[in-house]
């Protein structure tokens, strides 16, 4: 019997299932109530296809819940993005209106037909560090929104305002120095009052959200820490990103991944390569805030390799890029040896199977493609690449809290280090 792929248009009330042939004939449809029984109903239903897949859409997001549900049920579940289900529905001929049966038609077409869907796995430690990762960075927006509000109220009580970052004990200090004139200035006292202590508690959340994380990537045991200015925060979103590094089959699949390597616009002879932007931009962010606290620190090897690539002659946003791809490489190389290593311990686990272990929670399977050697664990080389990049030295730099990351302006690198806020536009 034919395979049959049984596409899922997830939504926050209802679920829509279409079944499809290998042929992409639709066999039976399904719309369901979100609820305690989705997943009992979507299996009864389905139980005419012994051989049958689902596919879901966007089983990291809307469709998490539905997916997860059916994985543990023993159901094998692809992950279709959204893109590629749109592109399906607009090179489909025939019925191309846009609504559920349809799109739940189309994912399945995209997991029959196309060769980048990858399969759902549970829920591990990397999606405790997505969660704590997350949640950091909401905090950050969180606290510049208010930060921004109480620059503009100060402005009115105060000539020039407050220069610079603003913290909760200098708005204080400010309001203490001012005395209301009437019942206007009185009204904005008041509400940068309430400003402020917004403004703290929103710094006291992130300094126990950034503990939670810091706990998380203990008990992960990856060695991304290792790196000069990947903190607990900025290792918590590389790894609740990647999650499992052999889904990568190089080095250079990763840095496309995650947009440190240029992307090629070129047309006959003319060949022209330019920065991608159509990549993981969290992860890009947080391997910008480690070149650029490599950058601040003169004495580290990171430093090194930047000035050495501006005497080359490249301009100061070159040099930054050419270093942010040795550091992506760094980092797919921990995340390798990462994975060999929870690998080696489930091997060891009673059966070959995976324990506990903290490590193969985090890293997930080992790569399919060894393609470097052992890292070596000590911090004087790169693990990495055969260029001439000196490895980033460990430093209490990448260990050091920071400020929350919706600050104005880090003031050091170490801040930096542990932030995934973009930098602030100058």
């Amino acid at each position: 019997m034919a395979v049959v792929m049984i596409g899922g248009d997830p939504h926050k009330a209802s679920h829509t299932a279409v079944a499809i042939s290998a042929a992409e004939e639709p066999l039976d449809q399904l719309r369901v109530r979100a609820s305690a029984v989705q997943a009992e109903r979507l299996l009864e239903w389905a139980q005419a296809w012994p051989e049958r897949a689902w596919a879901v859409e966007g089983a990291g997001g809307i469709g998490h819940l539905l997916a997860q549900q059916l994985l543990s049920a023993g159901e094998r579940v692809l992950d279709v993005a959204p893109k590629l289900a749109a592109r399906v529905r607009l090179l489909a001929t025939g019925n191309v209106n846009k609504n559920d049966p349809n799109d739940a038609r189309s994912v399945a077409v995209a997991a029959l037909r196309s060769a980048q869907v990858r399969d759902v796995r549970r829920d591990d430690h990397a999606a405790v560090l997505k969660v704590w990762s997350k949640r950091y960075r909401d905090l950050g927006r969180a606290r510049t929104q208010v930060a921004c509000r109480l620059h503009q109220v100060l402005c009115e009580l105060i000539p020039g305002g407050v220069p610079g970052e603003i913290t909760a004990g200098q708005a204080a200090r400010f309001l203490g120095s001012v005395t209301p004139a009437g019942a206007v200035e009185a009204a904005r006292w008041e509400l940068a009052a309430e400003l402020t202590e917004d403004l703290r508690g929103t710094d006291a959340r992130i300094r126990e959200t950034r503990k939670k994380a810091a706990a998380a990537v203990a008990a992960a045991g990856t060695s991304l820490t290792t790196l000069f200015g990947v903190g607990p925060v900025i290792a918590a979103a590389v790894i609740g990103d990647v999650r499992h590094v052999s889904r990568f089959p190089g080095r250079d699949r990763f840095a496309a991944y995650n947009g440190t390597a240029p992307i090629e616009v070129s047309s006959g002879g003319r060949k022209v390569y330019r920065l991608s932007r159509r990549s993981n931009r969290r992860l890009n962010h947080a391997i910008h805030m480690a070149a650029v606290t490599q950058i601040r620190y003169r004495h580290t090897k990171g430093r090194a390799y930047y000035d050495k690539k501006l005497a080359e002659g490249k301009t100061p946003k070159e040099a930054l890029r050419a270093l942010k791809r040795q550091i992506s490489d760094a980092i797919f190389a921990c995340l390798q040896e990462d994975a060999r290593r929870a690998a080696a311990a489930a091997a060891k686990s009673p059966g070959g199977q995976p324990g506990n272990h903290s490590a193969t929670r985090a890293a997930g399977s080992h790569p399919d493609h060894r393609l470097f050697g052992p890292a070596t664990p000590g911090p004087a080389t790169h693990p990495t690449t055969t260029a001439p990049f000196p490895a980033p030295l460990p430093s209490r730099a990448s260990e050091q809290p920071g400020p929350g990351p919706g600050a104005a302006r880090p003031r050091s690198g170490a801040r930096r280090a542990s932030s995934t806020r973009p930098p602030a536009s100058r």
